[in-house]
């Protein structure tokens, strides 16, 4: 099995089963150098769950906040890149689970940026939208959110522009991030996949979520249809982190630079969704 696909089908067993070992989420917790991805996005997460920072000229954009116990070590990060915490106005959810949202209670006490999520990632709570993040392990206080995107809308400060984009399935308000970015005068196209993972979601059956797997089928035929040349994942094994920093390290000069990883990774999702989905029909003796 390629390494790709062995991560996605390991993480795709755990990610969100409560029987997560501690040692497993340390694991991922784990420190990593931070670093510049292309043009002026960077990486300020940990070693299995990512964070990204977005630099502007009126100030910064983060994008998950990983774990709880994230929170400092992406403060860390922001810090050794020469950059301040303080200046991270807008902080941005790709879906609310608490290994991508749980750091972002702490991080929005510490900038009191905009917390901005969809609606469907979030609950009401005294009159206020706060994200649907809750930890197995740990009592985290919520995280209001100031401002909720539609599908199509725009986050935009100091001349970047970030297009939200719903992609549901894996959680109801999956929301899959793009925008423009130039490297050596040369404008790409970033996308910050949420994730189309089944994890632990039940797909047959799910009186909860009755239209999870058309949710996900709609979200694979959205997410071909987008324009990307640097893919960027909320697990840094998605986009094969690891091997493209190996690679610049040799002298590769724009190593997270490629046209054709993101139908790559459909390719493999997709196929493990419908095998997932084959066998949970199977269990419930469904043709």
């Amino acid at each position: 099995m390629p390494k790709f696909i062995l991560l996605v089908a390991l993480l795709a067993a755990s990610q969100l089963s409560g029987q997560n070992s501690l040692a497993e989420r340390a694991a991922w917790n784990k420190p990593v150098r931070p670093f510049r991805i292309v043009g002026n996005i960077y990486y300020v997460g940990a070693q299995g769950v990512s964070s990204f920072l977005i630099v502007t000229s009126q100030g910064n954009i983060l994008l998950d906040g990983a774990f709880a116990e994230t929170a400092p070590l992406i403060e860390k990060n922001i810090s050794n890149l020469g950059f301040r915490l303080a200046d991270v106005k807008i902080l941005l959810s790709s879906h609310a689970h608490w290994d991508h949202c749980g750091g972002l209670t702490e991080l929005k006490k510490l900038t009191h940026a905009t917390t901005a999520s969809s609606l469907a990632d979030t609950v009401e709570a005294n009159g206020h939208r706060q994200l649907a993040c809750h930890d197995p392990d740990r009592r985290i206080e919520p995280v209001e959110v100031d401002r909720i995107v539609s599908d199509g809308d725009t986050i935009q400060l100091g001349g970047t522009t970030l297009t939200a984009h719903l992609t549901p399935g894996h959680t109801r308000g999956c929301t899959t991030w793009t925008m423009p970015v130039t490297e050596d005068g040369t404008v790409h196209r970033a996308l910050f996949s949420c994730s189309v993972t089944v994890a632990q979601n039940r797909l047959v059956g799910n009186t909860e979520y009755p239209q999870i797997v058309a949710d996900y089928q709609r979200t694979f035929q959205i997410l071909r249809g987008l324009q990307c040349d640097v893919f960027l994942a909320p697990h840094p094994g998605f986009f094969n982190m690891e091997q493209k920093l190996a690679a610049r390290e040799k002298g590769v000069k724009q190593p997270f630079v490629n046209a054709g990883e993101l139908q790559q990774y459909l390719n493999d999702s997709e196929r493990d969704f419908q095998h997932e989905l084959a066998k949970q029909k199977a269990a419930m003796n469904i043709k």
